[in-house]
């Protein structure tokens, strides 16, 4: 018989689920988890004790995530994506295809060198510039941009500092940042590049073959670009508005409409003009901040042999790239302040808060009773149902608080070490692969399809699901296959 705790925290949960997946008015996900956080602590479900446990755990990954984050705009602000967009696309040498290897390998390494959200912020707006510079139709624009989205949720398996949830419980299981990297970077990887191969093959057929390439002028430390016209993408003058009722035209293999249903935002200059405008760079610049950024990820592995925290290592690396700019180009921190998603730390909080009033009024022990003897009875089972579990939760309630719930699970199942390990290393595949099926799996999901509207590119649940629901299981599979092999052959 439920209790009056276990009714007053599900249906919490249930209605803070339900405005993160719904957003009314475009509301900060930091809100409804902030206000469950608050109804959850009133009622005594998470004590004070447990309040000030929970800041040490979730503080210290929040930091190094906004120190990401800030390295990105840093980049930014200084002409660095735009520069590296256009040169994406002139070294794919008229080629859609090899563009599209290249897209997918920008992604990639964004989320190495920042994380999932960060690299989503980066990536996604340099996919519309180009679709948008190359005048792509509408069907032709989605296998770049869901492929690049995809993979840069994905990439932040291999390596525990791209993804808020691998940090938040990479202490809890006994793992470091260098272990977790050395048992986890094949696996996974093994499952990227299968679903990169999958997409590649779904799309290929609405890739186009070849694309132009846009003459670059460099003189002086500026850049700038000819867009040409493209015969097959007739484009209407800028402020042309399309027919009232006018819809999209249909993808031609999903029958849905992806594309610009309703005229351009005012409030967003267009990508195409601003294009065409001149922007300073300063080449010495752009390869000092690349080397410090590169030397800062290092000492977060190099910091963590030596019990370094990573937010100390993180925080100074974002300060050292402020401040360099500063005195290079006399920019102040203003537009860090601006942009910086400082909402991240209070959400990660919050939304802890809630998960651990699941915790304590049962779900975990339910959990425990449910699958201990399946999960302990050999390394196979322990991946293929850790990873599984934690699959169905991410895309049912996103992955942040279904890696807290599963962690709990599994350091109440009396697991020995390797065991355990293992199956938090599903866990993390499940989190950071399996969730995509759906497009609530992940925060940096949600901010791509954010980012798109934002563009006037629709891209409805049907668009998405046609092509998760047939890549990503068996991404996933395969990375979970490779775990139990990898580990069991190597470390165990």
């Amino acid at each position: 018989m439920f209790d009056f705790s276990v009714i007053y925290a599900l249906t919490v949960f249930s209605l803070m689920v339900l405005f993160l997946i719904w957003k009314p008015r475009g509301i900060n996900e930091s809100i409804p988890t902030t206000i469950s956080a608050i109804l959850i602590f009133l009622a005594g479900i998470v004590p004070l004790s447990d309040i000030f446990k929970m800041l040490g755990i979730v503080s210290g990954a929040s930091i190094t995530i906004l120190s990401t984050i800030v390295m990105s705009i840093v980049l930014g602000s200084i002409g660095f994506f735009r520069y590296a967009a256009l040169n994406l696309v002139n070294r794919a040498n008229g080629s859609g295809i090899l563009l599209f290897w290249y897209i997918i390998l920008l992604c990639f390494l964004m989320t190495m060198f920042f994380n999932n959200d960060g690299s989503i912020l980066i990536s996604t707006p340099i996919i519309i510039e180009i679709v948008t510079l190359l005048r792509l139709k509408h069907h032709e624009q989605f296998p770049y941009l869901l492929s690049g989205a995809l993979v840069a949720t994905a990439s932040s398996a291999p390596i525990a500092v791209s993804n808020l949830a691998n940090l938040i419980s990479l202490k809890i299981v006994g793992l470091d940042l260098n272990s977790y990297v050395v048992m986890m970077f094949v696996p996974s990887m093994i499952g990227i590049t299968v679903i990169t191969l999958l997409l590649y093959f779904y799309f290929y057929m609405d890739i186009p073959k070849r694309i132009p390439i846009l003459p670059v002028s460099y003189v002086d430390g500026k850049f700038s670009v000819s867009i040409p016209h493209h015969p097959g993408s007739p484009r209407p003058p800028h402020h042309a508005q399309p027919p009232r009722h006018a819809h999209p035209p249909r993808h031609p293999i999903h029958g849905s409409h992806v594309g610009h249903p309703e005229p351009p935002n005012p409030l967003y200059h267009s990508i195409a003009d601003k294009a065409n405008h001149p922007i300073e760079i300063d080449m010495f610049m752009f390869k000092v901040c690349i080397t410090l950024i590169i030397l800062i990820r290092a000492s977060l592995f190099i910091g963590a042999s030596y019990g370094i925290p990573t937010e100390w290592i993180g925080t100074s690396g974002a300060l050292l790239l402020i401040g360099y700019r500063w005195y290079q180009k006399g920019v102040g921190p203003y537009d860090i302040v601006m942009k910086t998603p400082w909402h991240i730390i209070l959400f990660a909080f919050s939304i802890y808060v809630v998960v651990y009033a699941l915790h304590n009024i049962g779900l975990t022990t339910l959990l425990v009773g449910l699958l201990r003897e399946l999960v302990s009875a050999n390394y196979l089972n322990a991946s293929i149902i850790s990873g599984g579990l934690l699959t169905v939760m991410s895309n049912l309630f996103n992955n942040l608080p279904s890696v807290m719930i599963g962690t709990f699970t599994l350091t109440e199942m009396g697991l020995n070490t390797p065991t355990l390990q293992i199956s938090y290393l599903a866990s993390i595949i499940g989190s950071d692969i399996g969730s995509l099926i759906t497009p609530i799996g992940t925060l940096a999901t949600l901010i791509w399809m954010f980012i798109l509207r934002e563009n006037q590119i629709r891209v409805t649940w049907a668009d998405y699901l046609k092509i998760t629901i047939m890549v990503i299981p068996i991404g996933l599979l395969i990375s979970l296959l490779s775990l139990y092999g990898w580990v069991e052959g190597l470390f165990f």
